[in-house]
């Protein structure tokens, strides 16, 4: 059973921050709110998302797994105005998502829960270097980067965090010291990403948002942002490992 309304702002931004990396996912919706976690097609990738109870204007609901076509529920949300509510409930008869918003009804055919991955465990990562950027900031380096090359070096030394791409024919580097980021926990680390991910992150990225990055060596960043205010998404994506 489950009928939850919430400021459509608040779901939008989250589900849209989730399908960035993945296209399909299971929602969990429970007394406690809303979370998803999914890695995408190539296990390159994962993304996790909550929603507590506290930004829901109601909820009521027994544990539900929601197989959700992310994509499409992001473009059917994205019609609504940024003032709206929206209220989910399920169809107990067709085991349909009913989508209320601005006097629109949209219903939704779910996928089989059974059918798809079961959501992975959160990796336990050693990542000694936390550095906190602002969003503007980091959706701009992203950008310069994809001009330049495929990958993008992120890392840490002497107590600045650089990112740098270096291409076939260019190079670009933003280098930032300790007083320029927001927070910083230094270690010398550096790792190599590929900027397709990493533009897709971007996209999800608010640039008003406080962008957070784990960084260890030639292992695996954690990213963290909240879309809406307690309402956490975390990618974490896999290193590119080079003979270098």
């Amino acid at each position: 059973m489950l009928r939850a309304t919430i400021d459509t702002t608040i779901l939008q931004s989250s589900i849209k921050a989730m399908s960035a990396l993945i296209d399909e996912a299971i929602m969990v919706i429970d007394t406690n709110g809303a979370t998803s976690r999914a890695v995408d097609a190539a296990n390159a990738a994962m993304a996790t998302m909550s929603i507590p109870s506290t930004q829901f204007s109601t909820l009521d609901a027994t544990e539900t797994q929601l197989g959700l076509d992310l994509v499409k529920l992001s473009s059917i949300l994205s019609m609504a105005s940024k003032s709206s509510y929206t209220t989910l409930s399920i169809d107990e008869d067709t085991h349909k998502l009913n989508v209320l918003f601005d006097g629109f009804s949209y219903t939704l055919s779910l996928l089989d829960p059974t059918n798809m991955r079961n959501p992975p465990s959160v990796p336990e990562l050693d990542l000694p270097a936390e550095i906190t950027i602002d969003g503007a900031v980091f959706k701009q380096m992203v950008k310069a980067a994809s001009m330049a090359g495929d990958n993008m070096r992120m890392g840490v030394h002497d107590k600045s965090f650089f990112m740098e791409t270096t291409g076939i024919d260019d190079n670009v580097r933003m280098d930032l010291s300790e007083s320029e980021l927001i927070g910083l926990k230094s270690a010398d680390v550096s790792s190599l990403f590929s900027l397709g991910y990493l533009t897709d992150v971007s996209k999800a990225i608010l640039s008003a948002s406080e962008v957070v990055i784990k960084l260890g060596r030639d292992l695996p960043v954690i990213i963290e942002f909240e879309p809406s205010a307690d309402c956490p998404v975390v990618y974490i994506l896999a290193p590119r490992i080079t003979d270098d």
